[in-house]
C-alpha cells in the first residue's frame, strides 16, 4: 500500500463522525450491499462471522419509527414504564467515573449548546432525544444483531464489523449514525423486522448523505493524544 492509498483509508476513518440530520436523497440499494461485502472481511474468532444485518427504508422504516417514537413518548410521559424497556446488555456502566463521566457531560452539553438547548430545558431535550428514533430523517436504518447463544466474543467481531460499515460508507460520500438508543425498544424493533426469538439487537446505524447545511453536523467530538491512552513498553 503506497501513501495516498495509505491517505485515503486514514481519511476515511478520521473524517467519519456522527451525523444528526440527513437529506431524503435515497441510497441505491447496490450502495449498500457494497458497503456490508466490503465490511463482513472484519475479523471474527474462528470465522463464525456471526453478525446478521436488517436494511430497512420505505413503508417499513416508517413503521419503525412511528412504534418506537410512540413508544418513548409514552415512556416520557410515563416513567414508570421504564421496566418494560431495559436493554438486553449493559452498554453503559452502573457507576460512572473520571475521566469518562466527564467526556459524557462535555459531549452532551457540547451538542446541545451548539443546539441552544439550555439545562433544565427537559422539552427541548426530549424533543433532541426522539430525534435518534426518528433516524435523524436517514433514509436507511441497518440494524444489527447477533444470536443470543453467543458470548462476549461475538459483540467484539460485530463491533468490528459495524466500524467497517461506517468506514466503507464514509468512503462513497455516505454518512453515518451509530445509536445505541434503540437497545431499550429492541421488542418493538426485533417484531418489526420479523427477526427470530433467538436473535438479539446490538444497535443500530442511520445512513444517509448528511444535510450540509444543518448546524448540529459541524459538530465533532475530540480525540485524546494516543500518549494520554497509550503505554509503550521496550
Amino acid at each position: 500500500m503506497n501513501m495516498e492509498q495509505v491517505r485515503y483509508v486514514d481519511e476515511a476513518i478520521t473524517s467519519r463522525h456522527s451525523v444528526r440530520a440527513f437529506l431524503d436523497t435515497p441510497v441505491e440499494t447496490q450502495t449498500i450491499k457494497d458497503i456490508l461485502a466490503v465490511a463482513s472481511r472484519a475479523p471474527s474468532g474462528t470465522n463464525v462471522q456471526p453478525w446478521k444485518v436488517y436494511v430497512v427504508t420505505g413503508q417499513k422504516r416508517a413503521e419503525m419509527i412511528d412504534r418506537v417514537c410512540a413508544a418513548q413518548i409514552e415512556l416520557l410521559q410515563k416513567p414508570e414504564l421504564a421496566a418494560q424497556y431495559q436493554e438486553t446488555f449493559a452498554y453503559y456502566p452502573e457507576t460512572w467515573i473520571s475521566p469518562f463521566i466527564d467526556r459524557r457531560r462535555a459531549n452532551g452539553w457540547g451538542l446541545y449548546g451548539l443546539l441552544g438547548i439550555q439545562k433544565g430545558e427537559k422539552e427541548k431535550m426530549a424533543a433532541q432525544q426522539l430525534r435518534n428514533f426518528q433516524l435523524f430523517d436517514a433514509p436507511v436504518a441497518l440494524y444489527f444483531t447477533v444470536n443470543k447463544i453467543m458470548g462476549i466474543g461475538s459483540k467484539m467481531d460485530i463491533s468490528m464489523m459495524i466500524q467497517n460499515v461506517m468506514v466503507a460508507a464514509k468512503a462513497r460520500g455516505l454518512d453515518t449514525c451509530p445509536q445505541a438508543a434503540w437497545n431499550h425498544f429492541h421488542p418493538i424493533v426485533l417484531d418489526i423486522l420479523g427477526a427470530p426469538e433467538d436473535e438479539e439487537l446490538i444497535c443500530a446505524i442511520a445512513l444517509g448523505y448528511a444535510d450540509p447545511d444543518h448546524i448540529v453536523n459541524t459538530f465533532i467530538t475530540p480525540r485524546e493524544p494516543v500518549e494520554n491512552f497509550t503505554v509503550f513498553l521496550d
